[in-house]
Formats: structure tokens, sequence, C-alpha cells
């Protein structure tokens, strides 16, 4: 009879073994990545990738545009690999605003980094403050009489502004909006003066020089916007990188999460991607699911605690 150690030894070979194996010979069908409404920053990543994905993993990968209810079909969908999400901070901050069918750190697998931007600090041109230290200095002048735009209560355009709020004690007053881009046009028209945004629909504003940037919401200078000063240059360490990552459901096994996660990284780092991505105002982050995991922890209490101190809620 063989020695226990043995048969376990020979059991944990074959276990791993066919794990290899299942590995190797994934996918077998088409493949399929859930996002949000086509024409934003996440259906452009998830068209890019999944055409890469086709290509290296000689299988079909669908994009399947689901807007707001994403998190629920991946949460419900079979831990089995052919399923997968690209979205933002709001997959896993919704359930910190409002009922949700979800929780993130038990629904879903992270797989993998996809994009990251910076927000923007920017201002209406005809504003007097042409830094943030200028800025904070008005604001203190007009107590309640400056106005911020959000892209609705909850988004990140809100909770930065909060946090600002907080960091600096000036008063001013949020305005929201039916996202981020009305709020921006809000800007741009003269009805409000400040707004924290999302690097990708701030730039070409910039650009055009219909509103101006004072500082981006990072602790190190922005490939996207190397002339503009970070916020922590002013004496306020406030880190609002919004990223944007793939999950899959939870419980899918660990050896299709890495391949995938794998693949995913080597679409990203292609140049003629990488060069894309640029293009629209984002930077690509293949990561591994480990890194993924630990951003989306650290979101969940950082802007956890702001939500809970403000007492904000999207019900």
């Amino acid at each position: 009879m063989p020695h226990p150690r043995a048969l376990r030894l020979s059991i944990g070979i074959f276990v791993f073994g066919t794990a290899a194996a299942f590995g190797q010979t994934f996918p077998t069908k088409p493949l399929r990545i859930i996002t949000s409404a086509p024409g934003g920053t996440s259906d452009f990543t998830s068209r890019l990738i999944a055409r890469g994905l086709t290509e290296s993993l000689g299988q079909q990968v669908i994009v399947d545009n689901r807007g707001n209810f994403g998190g629920e079909v991946i949460a419900r969908a079979q831990p089995d690999g052919y399923t997968m999400m690209l979205d933002g901070p709001s997959l896993w901050l919704i359930p910190l605003l409002q009922r949700s069918p979800y929780d993130p750190l038990r629904d879903f697998s992270p797989v993998s980094l996809a994009v990251k931007a910076p927000n923007v600090l920017i201002v209406s041109p005809s504003l007097a403050a042409g830094s943030v230290k200028e800025l904070i200095a008005l604001a203190k002048a007009r107590p309640g009489q400056l106005n911020y735009a959000t892209g609705g209560i909850g988004n990140s355009s809100h909770l930065v502004g909060e946090l600002f709020k907080s960091a600096t004690g000036v008063n001013i007053v949020g305005v929201h909006y039916k996202g981020t881009g009305p709020g921006l046009n809000a800007l741009v028209a003269g009805e409000v003066q400040i707004m924290f945004a999302n690097a990708t629909i701030a730039i070409p504003q910039i650009k055009a020089g219909k509103v101006k940037a004072l500082a981006v919401a990072s602790l190190q200078p922005s490939l996207l916007l190397p002339d503009v000063p970070t916020l922590a240059a002013s004496g306020l360490p406030i880190e609002a990188t919004i990223v944007q990552g793939i999950v899959a459901p939870a419980r899918t096994p660990a050896v299709l999460v890495n391949r995938l996660s794998q693949e995913i990284a080597r679409v990203l780092n292609r140049p003629e991607v990488k060069e894309r991505h640029f293009s629209i105002g984002v930077e690509t982050v293949g990561s591994s699911p480990e890194e993924l995991g630990a951003v989306i922890r650290s979101d969940i209490v950082k802007w956890g605690k702001v939500i809970k101190d403000l007492g904000i809620r999207a019900d």
C-alpha cells in the first residue's frame, strides 16, 4: 500500500496538472465582455480588448453593453471564465450609495486593471483664479457663492469636490447634473464656475481654451497633462485617479483568471492600443488580479469614509 505522503503528493500533481491543462485548452467557445452604454471610455476600451483577445485566444470576444445593470449580470454569471466585465469605480462604489443586488468584494474576482486617468480641477476662464491657492482664497472670500458641477450624487466629480471642500475649508456649492458631460457643458456655458472632471472629457475643453486647468488630482504629475501641477504641489495630497478594471464572477478558477489577466495585459501593452487610448485622454494599465483587488479595496475604504461622513445617498 502506498505511503500516505506519497499518495497526497500524487493527488496534488494530478490536480495541478489538470488545472494547468484546463487553462491551456481554454477557451473553446466565444467570450463576453459586459460594459456600460455605447460611446464611452469603457465601451471604447472593451472593444479594443475584445479585438485583441479575439486574435490571441482564437475565439470571438463579444462586447455586451448593459448600461447600469452590468454589475448584477456579472455577479450572477457562470464562473467559467467566459464572462467578464469592464467598468470603473461606480461598479464597486454603488453599493455604498444605495441598495445593490451585489457585493463587490464577495461577488467579483478581479482580473486586471485596464486604464486610468486623473480627475482635473478645471474652472471657467472668466474666474479670477489662475492657481489652486488663488481659487481657495477666492472661495473663502465669497463663501457659498461659487458653484461646482458634478455628474450626479456619488459621482467621482461629486466625491472629489467634497473631499476638496473638507481639505481646504472652503464653502462651494455642488450642483448635480445627469452625467459628467452635462456638468461640463454647464461649466463651459458659465452656469457654474468649478468642476473636478475626468481627464478624458476635460482635455478637449482645456485644449480648446473653454476651461482652465488648475491642477490634476494625483500625487504625481500626469503624462496626459504634463504642464498642469498636482493638487499635492499645493499642499493637498488628494489622490483621485479614476481607474477602470476587468472583473469576472466570484469563484472563477484562478488558472483562468490568471490566463485572462496575462492576455489582457498583452493587448493593453501593444503600442497601437496605448496610443489610441492616450489620444482620448487615458493611459493603459494592464495588471495582475491582485493589483486590481488592492485598488478596489482601497477605493471602498477611502471613498466609503467620505460617503459615510457626509451622509451621501443616491436613493
